[in-house]
Order: C-alpha cells, then sequence, then structure tokens
C-alpha cells in the first residue's frame, strides 16, 4: 500500500487514539503530579442557656475558593508517587534499617497498600493468562473435531460466559459459594463441617477469584482459536497422517506454527485485561482479601471525605507502566521476528 493511502487510511483511527487514549493519558499524567488541597478548618462557638461550646469544623467557602483558582489541586511533584500508598519509598529504608531478618522486611513490605494490590494483580495474571490460553486451544481443537451438526450448540454454550457482563458472573458465582449457595452447601456437604465457607480464608478467596477469571476469558481465546485453525491448510495436515505423525506431532508442528501470531495476540489482549482486573473483587466482596491495582483507583475516587484525585491518577500511570513492562518482552520478540521474516 503506498504512504499516502496508507496515511488517508490510518488519519480517521489515529486521531480517535489520540482524542479518546492519548490525551486522557496525559491528563492523567498532568493530575498524578497534583494532590488534593488541605481543608480549611475554622472555630464555630455555640451558646444555649447552660453554656458556649466550640467545635472545629470545615470552611467549606474558603475551601471552595481555593479549589476554583487551583482546580488541579497543590503540586505535589512525584510526592504522590513515593508516599505511603504508593511506592513507599521513606517507609521501605525504614523497614530496611529496622527489620533483623529479610523474611521479616518483606512481610512489612507486602503489607503496603501499592505492593498488596501488586502482588494479587500480578498473581492473578500468571495464573489466568496461561489456563486461558490452554483451555481456549484445548476447547477450540476439541470442538473443531466434532460433527457439523452439533458443533453450533456446543459453541454458542462455549461463549455464554463471554457474553455474561463480569460483574454479573461475578455476583452469581458469589452467591452459588455462599453457605446456602449451592456449591457452598455441597462443600460444607462433603467436608462434613457445617461452618466452613470460601469466602473466610484469604487464600480460598483468591483461587475462587482466579477460578472465575479463567471461567469467564476463555470463551474469548477459544472464538479467536477456532477462527485461527479454521484457516490452516490441509495438505500438510493429510500428509503427516499418511507419514503416521500423531494428532499431538500434527499440532505441534504444523497448527501451533501456522496459528503463533495469533496465539501472541491473544496472550497480550489476555495479559492488559486481567492485569486490570477489578470487577470479580467488587462481586465477590473480597476487598478485605484481594485488592488489585485498579481497585484501589476505585478506591480513592469513592472517598468519603476528599476524593483522591492525585492518588487516583499516580496509580493509574503505575498501572499502565505495569502493563507496558509486561508486554515489552513479547512486543519486542514480536518486532524481531517481523524483521527477520522481512
Amino acid at each position: 500500500m503506498p504512504n499516502k493511502t496508507f496515511f488517508w487510511f490510518f488519519l480517521p483511527t489515529g486521531l480517535a487514539m489520540i482524542l479518546f487514549i492519548g490525551l486522557p493519558i496525559i491528563s492523567t499524567g498532568i493530575q498524578s503530579f497534583y494532590a488534593q488541597h488541605d481543608q480549611i478548618v475554622k472555630e464555630v462557638k455555640k451558646c444555649d442557656p447552660f453554656g458556649c461550646t466550640v467545635s472545629i469544623v470545615v470552611d467549606n467557602e474558603e475551601t471552595s475558593k481555593i479549589r476554583e483558582v487551583k482546580p488541579l489541586g497543590k503540586f505535589n511533584g512525584f510526592g504522590t508517587y513515593t508516599d505511603r500508598n504508593h511506592l513507599a519509598v521513606d517507609e521501605i529504608k525504614k523497614f530496611w534499617n529496622e527489620t533483623e531478618s529479610f523474611g521479616a522486611f518483606v512481610d512489612q513490605v507486602t503489607n503496603l497498600p501499592f505492593y498488596k494490590a501488586l502482588i494479587f494483580t500480578l498473581t492473578y495474571c500468571l495464573f489466568v493468562t496461561p489456563n486461558v490460553l490452554l483451555l481456549g486451544f484445548i476447547i477450540a481443537l476439541s470442538l473443531n473435531a466434532v460433527a457439523r451438526k452439533i458443533r453450533g450448540p456446543l459453541i454458542f454454550g462455549t461463549i455464554l460466559p463471554m457474553i455474561v457482563t463480569p460483574l454479573v458472573g461475578s455476583l452469581v458465582l458469589f452467591w452459588m459459594i455462599d453457605s446456602q449457595g449451592i456449591i457452598g452447601a455441597n462443600i460444607q456437604n462433603l467436608m462434613n463441617d457445617p461452618y466452613l465457607s470460601l469466602k473466610s480464608s484469604k487464600t480460598l478467596t483468591w483461587i475462587t477469584i482466579i477460578i472465575y477469571g479463567i471461567w469467564h476469558h476463555s470463551p474469548f481465546a477459544f472464538v479467536v482459536f477456532y477462527a485461527a485453525l479454521q484457516t490452516v491448510p490441509q495438505e500438510p495436515i493429510e500428509a503427516a497422517i499418511i507419514d503416521g505423525a500423531s494428532r499431538i506431532q500434527r499440532i505441534k508442528h504444523i497448527v501451533l506454527p501456522h496459528i503463533y501470531p495469533v496465539v501472541t495476540f491473544v496472550a497480550l489482549i489476555s495479559l492488559m485485561d486481567n492485569f486490570r482486573v477489578f470487577e470479580p473483587i467488587i462481586g465477590f466482596s473480597a476487598e478485605g482479601s484481594a485488592q488489585s491495582l485498579s481497585w484501589l483507583i476505585y478506591d480513592n475516587l469513592v472517598n468519603e471525605e476528599v476524593i483522591l484525585f492525585g492518588s487516583a491518577a499516580a496509580t493509574s500511570m503505575m498501572t499502565i507502566i505495569g502493563i507496558a513492562i509486561l508486554l515489552a518482552p513479547v512486543l519486542i520478540r514480536t518486532w524481531k521476528e517481523f524483521k527477520t521474516a522481512r
């Protein structure tokens, strides 16, 4: 395609990306360097027949005036990134100097809000992403081999988890694992423990959320892999069958190399989605056991006292950086293979 033709072809998409992706990211980056204004308080004296009392209240009028003059807040630079709720630089230095063992140091660091959320987010990505790829590929291979008459209903049933809204799906599973739900009640009967609860254990909560993530995201991988399998040439497969190659050998040496770019695409999309895990935590009411980076952003924006725009913006930028770091090795490898192929 000529460069001029490509330019005009890409222009609408490029403008949309700048408008709806680029500018919001820039705006969020700017907001992350500002912190909310300190509230101005004043003394209020109230008197009655029994005497006078003095109370401290927020001066909303003066606070509003300051916010009108400086709507972004007060400039904080990288202070928000290094405070206790984020990278916690000072706290980590203090723990390192005061703790006697490395294990105790790790325990203290992992209890800090940002690092606690980061650990859960990375654990979720580590377990969900490869299992989504594997399960989606196995389902695609299986349905591609069944008779065409029953393939349609099976495909429809397989993609149902993708149709269900994530929050609704997590709520349904949350009710099912309740002590009065079908899963929770059966587990209690199986273990002969009427007090056993999947919600009371941090480990079981993490496992439940991870299982839900695999269940919800696998249909996307299945749909993409199933479409890719339709493009696999039949001649090499037929030749391999004649030569006595097993099914596993045909998949390994013919099918996988052919759909490798699709596998890379699904892996990238899954990593980005899983790194932004949020709905299952809300649906399972698991904030006490599992916090993700996206949940930290949400928590800052629903603060009852003051909405922490700067803190939410800083966490958002660090989430974007985290996704970029995760995707970098795959993107670099893909780029090298592309240059080699050329």
